[in-house]
């Protein structure tokens, strides 16, 4: 539930419908609101709960959520999204019935259940997929989207910044967000973009999925350390018959820059403790200290690694800064 919504609220004209007891909104508004404070925005989830009552659980909710949607549907939203919960899913409601009977406004509902199985992740890829079904094929443009971008995480925007710049050295440019900070008619030109720019890999079904409806290719990840720019770039370029060597020359040349501007770090011991859960992020440090001629030793100085890894040069520098203050404190 709380990775399906981590996507629809971030279509700013629709509103989501969370179709269970008021406990399940409650929690993830809290969640949602602060983590959006986090990132300095000052906005309130659009969520609305149809409030299932111990009634409503013994002799079903469709009356609940057929009454929330009259309410919901003349406040004349962009779209609604309705969102089941493990209770739902366990009574037995119909929550396709309810919203395939609505029209006029589009109502699509997001299959979430919880404890009948699936993840954060699983909610993230149901979204964007059930999302994904509201655009038809369309006239190509050119541009690419980047898919699925982890909302809830702190630098979302400076890695998104950070993919666009890569993209524009090889003259390219962003067609959509899908999904964040999205109006609802935005989403009609998603297949209009020649190349999707997935977050991470867990989203290569959302890539798949895409590619079947669209004809569109996908890059399956954003590039990671200091190495992996140069290699989205070749990649980027192959797959949209671009010339890519002036590309990779100024990221080179960036590159070197940002090693010239830590050099004062060379040599140093470092250790990484405690090790970040992910693996990705553990190598990515690793091949960032190696650049640097750092020395890793269990009784180095211990600087911080992020649980995800740094994204792009961009990444790389904001996450340098973090160790020198850390070797200079």
């Amino acid at each position: 539930l709380t990775g399906a919504l981590s996507v629809t609220t971030h279509v700013r004209d629709a509103i989501t419908v969370v179709h269970g007891p008021q406990g399940c909104t409650h929690h993830n508004f809290s969640l949602l609101h602060a983590t959006s404070l986090d990132n300095d925005r000052i906005a309130l989830p659009p969520l609305v709960s149809t409030g299932l009552s111990e009634t409503d659980v013994v002799f079903g909710g469709e009356g609940a959520l057929d009454r929330t949607l009259d309410l919901v549907i003349a406040r004349s939203p962009g779209a609604v999204f309705v969102l089941s919960t493990c209770i739902v899913e366990t009574i037995g409601d119909d929550v396709g019935m309810v919203c395939g009977s609505r029209s006029g406004v589009p109502v699509v509902m997001v299959p979430t259940a919880g404890f009948l199985g699936g993840s954060f992740q699983a909610g993230v890829n149901n979204a964007l997929i059930a999302l994904a079904g509201m655009a038809r094929p369309a006239e190509g443009n050119g541009r690419v989207n980047i898919i699925g971008e982890k909302n809830l995480e702190y630098e979302v925007d400076e890695n998104f910044a950070e993919v666009s710049r890569l993209l524009a050295l090889l003259g390219l440019f962003v067609n959509i967000r899908f999904v964040h900070d999205l109006a609802t008619d935005n989403i009609a030109s998603l297949g209009a973009a020649r190349l999707n720019v997935l977050r991470d890999p867990s989203l290569i079904p959302v890539g798949e999925y895409l590619k079947e409806r669209f004809g569109t290719p996908y890059i399956p990840a954003y590039p990671v350390g200091i190495t992996g720019p140069v290699a989205f770039l070749e990649s980027v370029a192959g797959a949209c018959g671009i010339d890519y060597r002036r590309a990779v020359d100024e990221e080179h040349a960036l590159r070197q820059e940002t090693l010239d501007d830590f050099a004062d770090l060379a040599g140093a011991g470092i250790s990484f403790a405690p090790l970040p859960p992910d693996p990705e992020g553990s190598r990515a440090a690793q091949d960032i200290a190696q650049a640097l001629r750092l020395d890793i030793t269990p009784s180095g100085c211990p600087v911080p690694v992020p649980v995800t890894p740094p994204i792009g040069i961009t990444g790389v520098r904001r996450l340098l800064h973090r160790w020198r203050r850390a070797l200079h404190a």
